[in-house]
């Protein structure tokens, strides 16, 4: 059962990252509030395939749907939500729009592990079918059908080379992939990490720290981010670098440890926020196909890192494993350092004084 399990967690990631890009190209002129409609409906009829499945094939190519579904709305959302605003909102509404992120990690993984533990797995499904039907709801209600933003043709592409090339857009896409990279592989495997330095029974405790200091991000980078987006990617990578190295070299005690993952949450929480507003300046009107690249690159992380954290634990014990991070940080601190004037400048475009 556990390795069924893990299997559509990988499928579920194969679906977002095989299928972002040329989704969000082939759907780039629908109207935004269609195809978010579209991208809920989907998720849902996956989840409830999911739900009353009997069938192992049917239930994998549910979860492939799902992670479709999924990649989509997200590839979508940050430029639809930082079109119904004034230039100068436009960080806030992105850091709004993804502090699902967060609040998934904090509160919804626990809360469906424990509901799938008591109720069952196909439960927990079936309540995801309602919570999504609910949204579907919410979004024909209260959601604008198109953002009244002049100067901004809805449905306007570029191709992927093209954007790739825009300057700033690159620099944004290789401090993705490598910060995802690195908070993967320990993230992944903290239960192992702390059972290996005997906190093993802390596991829910140390996840709740993570998430609640996750939050605590969201809302400062929120805050701050169209004022001080450079300031606050370079905070978060040594926020998680220091955390880190403090888990390896502190991890003899509880309280040590519990306070270093503090740190990890306070540097991580906003990072999706920074990382997907980086994306969209940079991108300028190639920010729709940057965004659709950015979400196959983070998923593709997200694979790497269960996989290199899986053979580090392997070879070296868990121990290596925040080790990895300072190392793998270093470039994207580097990185992040040399793109001042596109990709991570001091201060976002348009940001009110």
């Amino acid at each position: 059962m556990s390795s069924r399990r893990g299997q559509s967690v990988t499928i579920y990631a194969l679906g977002t990252a095989l299928t972002a890009i040329p989704l969000t190209a082939a759907t780039a002129r629908w109207p935004r509030k269609r195809l978010l409609l579209t991208a809920v409906v989907a998720f849902a009829l996956a989840n409830t395939v999911t739900a009353v499945s009997t069938d192992c094939l049917l239930t994998m190519a549910a979860r492939f749907v799902a992670g479709v579904a999924a990649g989509l709305a997200w590839a979508m959302l940050a430029g639809y939500a930082r079109r119904m605003v004034p230039d100068h909102f436009q960080g806030r509404a992105i850091a709004l729009v993804m502090a699902g992120i967060p609040v998934a990690l904090s509160l919804g993984v626990p809360a469906g592990t424990f509901l799938g533990s008591v109720a069952g797995w196909r439960l927990t499904f079936a309540l995801m079918t309602v919570l999504t039907v609910v949204l579907v709801g919410w979004i024909l209600a209260l959601v604008p059908d198109r953002p009244d933003r002049p100067g901004r043709e809805p449905g306007a592409r570029t191709p992927v080379a093209p954007a790739l090339a825009v300057p700033g857009v690159a620099p944004v896409l290789f401090v993705t992939l490598v910060f995802v990279l690195a908070h993967t592989i320990l993230h992944t495997y903290v239960a192992a990490f702390l059972g290996g330095v005997g906190l093993g029974d802390s596991v829910d405790l140390v996840l709740l720290l993570f998430g609640a200091a996750s939050l605590v991000s969201v809302w400062v980078v929120g805050v701050h981010i169209d004022r001080r987006p450079r300031a606050l990617i370079v905070a978060s990578v040594l926020l998680v670098a220091a955390a880190a190295t403090a888990l390896a070299v502190l991890s003899g005690g509880a309280v040590p440890v519990y306070a270093a993952v503090v740190l990890w949450g306070l540097g991580w929480g906003g990072v999706p926020t920074l990382l997907q507003t980086a994306v969209t300046d940079a991108g300028g009107e190639a920010a729709d196909t940057a965004q659709s690249v950015l979400v196959t690159l983070w998923n593709v992380a997200m694979a790497g890192g269960g996989v290199a954290g899986g053979v580090l634990l392997a070879r070296l014990g868990p121990l290596a494993l925040p080790w990895s991070l300072p190392v793998l940080l270093a470039p994207v601190l580097v990185v992040a350092l040399a793109a001042r004037v596109h990709g991570f400048p001091a201060r976002r475009a348009g940001a009110g004084s």
